[in-house]
């Protein structure tokens, strides 16, 4: 079994928008279903972009999301029982909620920021890693 954690960070600039979001009054849509699907999808399609990806079965893949003021933490765990691990297809998959997310709220807010993609554990294989 290999585990990989990851995490991406989207900044606000507008309280309205995380009220937006709260409320589900995003013209757009539910942004984090729409954003946990994209990462899904993400997840998945890793060995479709980057080149020295090689494709893997995906046991299991699961998006969370954490608020803290005017940041939106996104937090994306990946499994596969594999000869290599998946930090790769973890941190694309924080990547791409995070695009998702931008996407869906521009139109209500023109700061938002992506920051800190990030790798913060990974299980199985050769080495574990475990950031704090």
């Amino acid at each position: 079994m290999r585990t990989a954690v990851a995490e991406a960070l989207v900044c606000l600039s507008d309280p309205e928008t995380l009220k937006a979001i709260e409320e589900d009054r995003v013209p757009k849509g539910n942004v984090y279903e729409m954003s946990r699907a994209a990462g899904l999808l993400g997840i998945k399609k890793t060995p479709d972009l980057l080149p020295d990806c090689h494709p893997l079965p995906i046991e299991a893949a699961r998006v969370d999301y954490q608020t803290d003021g005017l940041e939106i933490r996104i937090r994306v765990t990946v499994k596969t029982i594999y000869k290599t691990g998946v930090e790769v297809e973890a941190m694309h998959g924080a990547s791409v909620v995070a695009l998702n997310l931008y996407d869906m709220l521009k139109p209500l807010d023109k700061g938002i920021e992506i920051r800190k993609i990030r790798l913060l554990e990974k299980r199985g294989g050769k080495s574990d890693i475990l950031v704090k």
